[in-house]
């Protein structure tokens, strides 16, 4: 298969993480005989000091001539501390979804047996996880008329939702169930909002059609409790884009690291890859930056194009790496000297040599020790 793959490395650790990605793609060009060209552009920060834009014409016309986008991260210190700022670097990211259509943000969520002891609930609690986040990507607050007064004392931000924005994501979300435990939670707060009301009436009538899925519902200060008492309930949760937002970030300590949680954003036409954490401007350049989840959101590219072989191998590669305790600070206090360059040329090297990993890893292992 041929794929042109637009990336968008961005802000902070962004460029570190993704680079990581693109050695795991090219890896995997390579053994399965596929060809993956890369065409990089700017979005966030890094284009707004370029061009005084979030994202550049340009970058949109790449991306809407290409096959996949595989994204970094966005947001600087210079922006997030200024809030009379026009000019911010997430209107880059939510233009392009918007642009786009990304409607369906795809998060998963997994315990990795070897990283329970890692995480700060119990590892009783958490042993098995495995959640699967739709999260709707283009309505809701953030996209809704927002207003100020003149005085400065009073704002609001309009939350709306269409029936066909509820509908498009709600049918990918019990699809995605009757391939796991047949099982979707909608994430809501119908007991106050009228958004969310039309969301419980619009999915309600949409699980009737799959009748061999069971519908829960959950008001989301309840889900977000739930998700630490017993992760284990859920299957699929599916939520507007706001309770997303906030709710799988809370998942993240389930696997005891953000780093670890990748995402899929697609539309109809386009699809978007990067991993969940923000742009961790403190650890910019010093190679602490856990590069797994841009890793593993490489893998969810391969699932989009149905090469599930490809993106198994990576997962392979990752699982392998943990059990090895080739990790990041994040995750390996024992060994802080693994770096994110060294994870990614691990995880490249298994996806070479799948069979003899452990003897790559002691030479690879043996090198960083002998430079430092």
């Amino acid at each position: 298969m041929k794929l042109n793959i637009a990336v968008l490395p961005g802000d902070g650790i962004g460029p570190e993480v993704t680079e990581q990605a693109v050695k795991a793609l090219q890896a995997i060009g390579t053994e399965f005989n596929h060809t993956f060209t890369f065409k990089y552009a700017d979005v966030g920060a890094v284009a707004i000091d370029k061009t005084g834009n979030p994202l550049p014409e340009e970058t949109l016309d790449l991306c809407e001539s290409t096959d996949a986008i595989l994204f970094g991260s966005i947001g600087d210190p210079k922006y997030d501390n200024d809030p009379t700022a026009k000019i911010r670097p997430e209107q880059g990211l939510l233009r392009l979804r918007k642009t786009l259509g990304l409607f369906a943000n795809i998060r998963p969520v997994k315990a990795y047996d070897k990283l329970l002891e890692q995480s700060p609930l119990k590892t009783n609690i958490i042993a098995g996880t495995d959640i699967s986040i739709y999260r709707e990507l283009t309505g809701g607050i953030y996209f809704g008329e927002k207003t100020l007064s003149e005085d400065g004392d009073t704002a609001s931000d309009l939350c709306t939702y269409s029936r066909l924005e509820i509908e498009r994501i709600t049918h990918l979300a019990f699809k995605a169930a009757q391939l796991r435990k047949n099982k979707v939670t909608l994430v809501d707060k119908a007991n106050v909002l009228e958004s969310s009301r039309l969301w419980r009436k619009v999915v309600t009538e949409i699980g009737d059609e799959y009748p061999d899925v069971d519908l829960d519902f959950l008001f989301v200060d309840n889900a977000a409790m739930q998700l630490i008492l017993n992760p284990n309930q859920f299957d699929v949760i599916l939520t507007e884009n706001m309770f997303g937002d906030i709710i799988s970030d809370e998942a993240s300590v389930i696997g005891g690291s953000i780093g670890l949680l990748a995402s899929a954003s697609i539309g109809d036409k386009y699809a978007l890859f990067e991993p969940i954490h923000g742009s961790y401007p403190q650890a910019k350049g010093k190679g602490i930056a856990n590069p797994i989840a841009s890793i593993l959101s490489a893998a969810m590219l391969l699932d989009h194009f149905e090469l599930k072989e490809e993106a198994d191998m990576i997962r392979k590669a990752v699982e392998r790496s943990i059990e090895l305790n080739i990790t990041t600070p994040d995750l390996n206090q024992d060994n802080k000297q693994i770096s994110t360059k060294l994870v990614g040329e691990f995880i490249e090297d298994f996806i070479h040599h799948p069979n003899d990993s452990n003897i790559n890893y002691k030479n690879i292992h043996l090198g960083q020790s002998t430079i430092i």
